[in-house]
C-alpha cells in the first residue's frame, strides 16, 4: 500500500473524538438510537468528509460532487454528525432533536428532509445497493454528456462511497447488488464494510461465519483490510491506513472497490465497548460521563461546542467552494462544446420533456385479435428511443418475456461482458440484472436520485413480491421509477398457482405513492406510458398481461386519452356500470353487449389506475361513475373485496379470491368465473338490490 501523506493534527482528532461525543449526548437526549457505531466510524467519517471526498457544502446538488451513501442508516449520527462539522447546516439543536417530530434528524436519514442526505436507507442492504444504482448512474449520464473524455477528465466523473454494516452484508440483497457491480466494473464505487463483529444480538459468531473479504474477491471486487485491531489485543485508530486505502481504491478504475475496516464498535465507552448494548441503546448516564473522561470532556457538560475543532471541520467548506468553481470552469468549457449536449444536461436537470415527444407514441389499429398489452408496451419502448436519450432500463433476465429491450439499442455493459447475442458498451441502454430482482429495485432507486436519467425495469408481477421494500423505498422518496411487471394475472396460465399473481394488485395499490397502471389495450398501454413519464414525483408499476387482448376500436368507443385520468367511460349506458381493468375490460366490453340484447343499458367503465382516478376532482369522478347509479360490478382478475370502494353497497365483483391452476388461460378464466356470463349475472343481481 503506498504512503499518501495526511496531515491529521490534534484539532482533527478533537474533532472526532467531540463526535463521539455528541453521538453519545443525542442518543442519551433522545432516549434511545443507535450510539456505538458512530462512536467507532468517527474517524472514518470524519476523513472522509474533511480528506477524500469532494464536496460543497454550500451546494448540496452540486452536480459534480461525490455521493456519500450510509447504508447503515440506523447509526444516522455518522452522517449527521458529520453535516453538522462540515456546514451543510445542521445546527446543536438539530443533534438535540434527534428521532423527534419535526426535525431534520429523525432517525433513519431522509431523502429530501436534510440537506446532505443523498438517499433514505434504514431497511438494511437497501443503500449499498442504491450505491450501485448512482455508479451505474454517474456512468450512463457521461455517456449521454461527454463520452469521448478521457477516464478520469470527464466534468461528470466523480466517486460514490457508501459504509456499510453487517447488517447490511448479511441481507440478500446486498449479494444481488455486489454482484452486478462487479459485471459492470463500477470503479467509481467505493465501499466501506464496518466489520465490527457485532449486532443487535451481540457477537455475530452466532449467525456469520463467511470470510466476506473473500466473498467481495469473489464476485470480483477490488477488496482491501484495514485493521484496528492490534495482534495483542488493544485498539489502534491507525488513519493513516485507513486514508492509503482510499487513496489505492479511487486509483483501482476497473473494479468496485472493498475496504473492510476491522472496528470496535462503542470505543473507547469503557464498558460497553464491543458489546450488543453499544448498538441499539443509549449507554446510560455513568457510560457516558466514564467515556467523556476518557476523551478529556467535562462530563457535566453536554453537546459542547468545541468552537477550535467545529472552525478546524468547517474550513473544509472553503476547500469546497474551490473545488466548485474549479468545476464551474471546466463546466462552461464543456457547455460551449456541444449545444445538444448542454440541452440535454438542461432538460433532464429538471425532468422536462422534449417538445413534440408523444409524436413518437405508436397508434395501434383496432383489431379483435389485438396484442398482449406487454408487446405494446415494448414497442412503444421502441418508438420513444430516438426521442428520449434519458430513458433506459432492463429485466431481471426475462427481456424476452418482459419486453423491455428497445430495438436496436446497445446493452449497458462493459465491452468484454459482450455476448453473441447482447452488443453494447459502457455507455449502452439495455440494462441486464439477472435473476436478482430485490438489487435490481434498489439498483433503480439509486438511478433515480442521482440525476435526470427515467429508469424501468421489468420482471413478472408475481415476483413484485422480491422487490417490494425498494418499491416501497421509491414510493417513500417520491422518485419516479418505473417498474414493467408483465404476467399481472391467471392470464400468464399453464405456469400455474406459483406464478400466478392473485393478491398482488391490490396489495401494490396499497403502498402510499405508489401508482398501479393496468392498461386494458394497446392504445391504453401507449396513454399509459405517456402519463407516466410526464410525472415526475412519484413511482409507477406498469401491470401487463401475457395473453393477447383486442385491440378496440377507437371509433365505437372513447379515447385511450381517458387512461391519464385513471378511468374513464369506455362505452356510456343508464342502468348498470361494468367497471373492467387490464385484461378484463374485454369481458366487460362483452358482457354490455349481452346486456343489450336482454334490454339493460350497461356503461362500461376502463380503470386502468385507481390511484391516478382518485386524484381527480369530484365532478369529475361522479361524472364516470355517479352517485345515482347504485347497480355496478367490477372484474379483475385478483381479490375482489377492496373493488367495495367503488362498486358500493349494491355492487358485485367479480374475480379471483383463491389461488390459480396449471391450464391454458382461456380454460382457467372459464373454471374460475370470470367471464361475460358471469358478469351478466353480477349485473342482474346489483340492478336488483338496487330496486329492493
Amino acid at each position: 500500500m503506498s504512503n499518501h501523506a495526511l496531515d491529521w493534527t490534534a484539532t482533527d482528532k478533537r474533532a472526532v473524538d467531540l463526535i463521539r461525543v455528541l453521538a453519545m449526548d443525542a442518543v442519551q437526549e433522545a432516549g434511545n438510537g443507535h450510539p456505538g457505531t458512530a462512536m467507532s466510524l468517527a474517524p472514518a467519517a470524519y476523513l472522509l468528509y474533511q480528506r477524500v471526498m469532494r464536496h460543497d457544502p454550500a451546494d448540496p446538488k452540486w452536480t459534480g460532487r461525490d455521493r456519500f451513501v450510509l447504508s447503515c442508516g440506523h447509526s444516522s449520527l455518522t452522517l449527521y454528525c458529520q453535516l453538522y462539522l462540515s456546514g451543510y447546516g445542521l445546527t446543536l439543536d438539530d443533534l438535540k432533536a434527534l428521532r423527534k417530530w419535526g426535525s431534520l434528524t429523525p432517525g433513519h436519514p431522509e431523502y429530501h428532509l436534510t440537506p446532505g442526505v443523498e438517499v433514505t436507507t434504514g431497511p438494511l442492504g437497501q443503500g449499498l445497493g442504491n450505491a450501485v444504482g448512482m455508479a451505474m448512474a454517474a456512468r450512463r449520464e457521461r455517456g449521454l454528456f461527454e463520452p469521448d473524455a478521457p477516464a478520469g477528465e470527464s466534468v461528470f466523473d466523480h466517486f460514490i462511497y457508501a459504509f456499510c454494516s453487517d447488517g447490511d452484508i448479511e441481507e440478500g440483497i446486498t449479494h444481488e447488488s455486489s454482484s452486478i457491480a462487479a459485471v459492470q466494473e463500477l470503479g467509481n464505487l467505493i465501499v466501506l464494510y464496518d466489520d465490527n463483529y457485532i449486532s443487535i444480538e451481540d457477537d455475530t459468531h452466532i449467525a456469520k461465519s463467511e470470510d466476506v473479504g473473500a466473498r467481495y474477491e469473489a464476485y470480483g471486487w477490488h477488496v482491501q483490510h484495514v485493521n484496528w485491531w492490534t495482534a495483542d489485543g488493544g485498539y489502534h485508530e491507525d488513519v493513516q491506513a485507513l486514508y492509503d486505502a482510499f487513496e489505492v481504491a479511487k486509483a483501482v478504475t476497473d473494479k468496485p472497490s472493498f475496504i473492510v475496516l476491522h472496528t470496535m464498535i462503542g470505543w473507547p465507552a469503557p464498558n460497553k465497548k464491543n458489546t450488543g448494548a453499544a448498538h441499539g441503546s443509549a449507554l446510560g448516564d455513568a457510560e457516558v460521563a466514564a467515556t467523556k473522561e476518557i476523551l478529556g470532556f467535562d462530563p457535566a457538560v453536554k453537546f459542547p461546542v468545541e468552537e477550535e475543532a467545529l472552525a478546524h471541520a468547517r474550513a473544509v467548506a472553503e476547500r469546497g467552494k474551490t473545488l466548485h468553481a474549479e468545476w464551474d470552469e471546466q463546466f462552461k468549457s464543456w457547455e460551449n462544446q456541444d449545444s445538444e449536449r448542454t440541452a440535454l444536461f438542461a432538460r433532464m436537470a429538471t425532468h422536462s420533456l422534449p417538445a413534440g415527444w408523444t409524436d413518437a407514441l405508436p397508434e395501434f389499429p383496432a383489431d379483435p385479435k389485438g396484442i398482449a398489452t406487454r408487446k405494446a408496451s415494448g414497442d412503444v419502448l421502441s418508438a420513444l428511443a430516438p426521442v428520449l436519450p434519458e430513458l433506459w432500463g432492463g429485466s431481471a433476465d426475462l427481456a424476452e418475456s418482459n419486453l423491455t429491450t428497445m430495438k436496436g439499442e446497445p446493452s449497458f455493459l462493459p465491452a468484454n461482458r459482450q455476448t453473441s447475442m447482447w452488443k453494447g458498451d459502457p455507455y449502452g441502454r439495455t440494462l441486464h440484472f439477472g435473476i436478482r430482482e430485490h438489487g435490481m429495485g434498489s439498483i433503480l432507486n439509486g438511478i433515480a436520485v442521482h440525476g435526470g436519467t427515467r429508469v424501468y425495469g421489468g420482471t413478472f408481477l408475481q415476483f413484485s413480491d422480491y422487490m417490494r421494500g425498494a418499491v416501497r423505498l421509491a414510493a417513500l422518496m417520491e422518485q419516479p421509477v418505473t417498474y414493467v411487471w408483465t404476467h399481472d394475472s391467471i392470464g400468464l396460465g399453464e405456469d400455474g398457482p406459483t406464478h400466478q399473481p392473485i393478491e398482488h394488485l391490490w396489495s401494490l395499490r396499497n403502498i402510499p405513492g405508489l401508482d398501479v397502471v393496468r392498461p386494458g389495450d394497446a392504445n391504453e398501454t401507449a396513454v399509459a406510458w405517456r402519463a407516466i413519464l410526464e410525472i415526475t414525483d412519484r413511482p409507477a408499476a406498469l401491470c401487463l398481461s401475457r395473453q393477447n387482448m383486442p385491440t378496440l376500436d377507437r371509433t365505437e368507443f372513447a379515447s385511450a386519452a381517458g387512461v391519464a385520468r385513471g378511468a374513464y367511460v369506455l362505452a356510456d349506458g343508464t342502468d348498470v356500470i361494468l367497471i373492467g381493468t387490464g385484461s378484463e375490460v374485454q369481458i366487460a366490453v362483452a358482457a354490455r353487449e349481452q346486456l343489450a340484447a336482454m334490454g339493460v343499458s350497461a356503461r362500461v367503465v376502463s380503470m386502468p389506475c385507481t390511484e391516478w382516478f382518485t386524484l381527480q376532482d369530484a365532478s369529475y369522478r361522479e361524472e364516470v361513475l355517479p352517485a345515482a347509479m347504485r347497480a355496478r360490478v367490477s372484474v379483475e382478475a385478483g381479490i375482489t373485496a377492496p373493488w367495495k370502494i367503488f362498486v358500493g353497497d349494491a355492487g358485485e365483483s367479480i374475480g379471483i379470491d383463491h389461488y390459480g391452476a396449471s391450464a391454458a388461460a382461456a380454460v382457467l378464466y372459464e373454471k374460475f368465473g370470470i367471464t361475460a356470463e358471469a358478469m351478466v349475472a353480477a349485473a342482474k343481481s346489483s340492478i336488483a338490490k338496487t330496486r329492493a
